[in-house]
């Protein structure tokens, strides 16, 4: 039995739970899927086996501390369907931890996809940008990170998790930074698990305009403001230059506005959130995919997918982001929230084909090596084989 928030093809941590459920049927177990009924933004038409109550609006902050209905549709589905094993993904934003005493019942897994199994807010990074480097408690709502109404409501389901995780035998992390912040709160032994993604062909070769691309949630910390003031200043030194940006989020309009004041919106195009196969369509033509992110990544599933399509990528240095890109090989690592050098990083690839071709290729030749899909799946088989013996 696969637990996780959503059961909808929106982000990466879905997408690598159907990848997960789908592989373990090819591979003939009996895998389902259980999950809340919300659909996040683009996320029409759920994928679950089993659902109960979810709420992405006001209702959803309770849901988020105590979702009873998660813990009656769950106690019903494991009584009839009486797995070998539970496997948790995200569960602290809408199945609450209510689920976790059921769970103990079983033996279990629990998959760390980011940094909300240790911060209320999941991006371990302080009101003004830098690092949080403390435990969670009184301390977030006392630096500006949480309202005390917010702080109530998002430290409950902490303290419930904090209480109950004994409940898993087993606890994996997708980075080693994943490793070493879940270990700097208390949490051992981990097992690290880098997720995987689908094996597939090259991209065609690169062709002009040279296309700087950005696909993902269009917030604050994903750093999608930094990379348009860095195009600005890349189109100086490559006036062809374009850059693609797909996605949604509450930071579209002051994207376009941005742009605009720049001057640089008509060199821009935004075309919002893309089922996957458009996205696909679009990004093939990308020299260089970015991942300018601000907070904290756990992982970064988006630059694991553009090496996989042999796409250079940059990406900033915070989180596990830096484990992904051989740095001056399948791509770049740049600091977080800094414009001017990212600037200069994406002119050096845009002003040679070369360049974006060469570390393309290194980058498919890295992904197919350490983040295939089907290796992530079988390693996850062997934890599951490793509990029943």
């Amino acid at each position: 039995m696969l637990a996780h928030d959503y059961a909808t093809p929106t982000g990466g941590a879905e997408i690598l739970t159907r990848a997960l459920r789908d592989g373990l049927r090819d591979r003939g177990h009996d895998a389902r899927w259980f999950a809340s009924s919300a659909r996040p933004a683009g996320g029409n038409g759920g994928l679950a086996d089993y659902e109960c109550y979810g709420a992405i609006t006001a209702p959803g902050s309770a849901v988020q501390a105590v979702n009873v209905h998660a813990y009656w549709r769950l106690r019903r589905a494991l009584a009839s369907f009486r797995p070998d094993v539970v496997h948790v993904g995200i569960f602290l934003t809408q199945l609450s931890p209510l689920i976790l005493p059921l769970v103990r019942d079983f033996p279990s897994v629990h998959e760390v996809h980011w940094a909300r199994a240790v911060c209320p807010i999941g991006t371990k990074t302080l009101p003004d940008g830098s690092a949080c480097e403390v435990p969670a408690g009184v301390v977030c709502c006392r630096n500006g990170c949480l309202s005390l109404p917010r702080w109530g409501i998002r430290m409950l389901p902490m303290s419930l998790w904090r209480r109950w995780r004994s409940a898993f035998d087993v606890i994996a992390v997708n980075s080693e930074a994943m490793r070493r912040l879940m270990v700097a709160e208390g949490f051992g032994p981990l097992e690290v698990v880098p997720p995987g993604v689908p094996d597939r062909g090259p991209r065609p070769p690169l062709i002009f305009p040279p296309t700087v691309a950005f696909a993902g949630r269009l917030i604050h910390s994903k750093g999608v403001d930094v990379l348009v003031r860095a195009f600005a200043r890349v189109v100086e030194r490559v006036p062809d230059a374009r850059l693609l940006i797909i996605g949604s989020g509450e930071e579209s309009r002051s994207l376009e506005g941005l742009a605009a004041a720049l001057g640089v919106a008509s060199r821009i195009t935004q075309v919002g959130w893309q089922a996957r196969p458009d996205m696909e369509k679009r990004l093939a033509s990308a020299w260089v995919q970015v991942v300018p992110s601000r907070s904290f990544e756990a992982f970064g599933m988006v630059a694991a997918e553009a090496m996989m399509r042999g796409t250079a990528v940059v990406v900033s240095a915070v989180g596990g982001l830096p484990e992904i890109v051989d740095d001056g090989r399948t791509g770049r690592v740049v600091p977080p929230n800094n414009h001017e050098a990212l600037a200069d990083v994406l002119a050096g690839i845009l002003e040679d084909r070369a360049i974006a071709e060469r570390m393309g290729t290194a980058a498919r030749e890295v992904a197919r090596r350490r983040f295939l899909e089907a290796a992530y799946v079988d390693r996850f088989v062997a934890i599951y084989r490793g509990l029943c013996q």
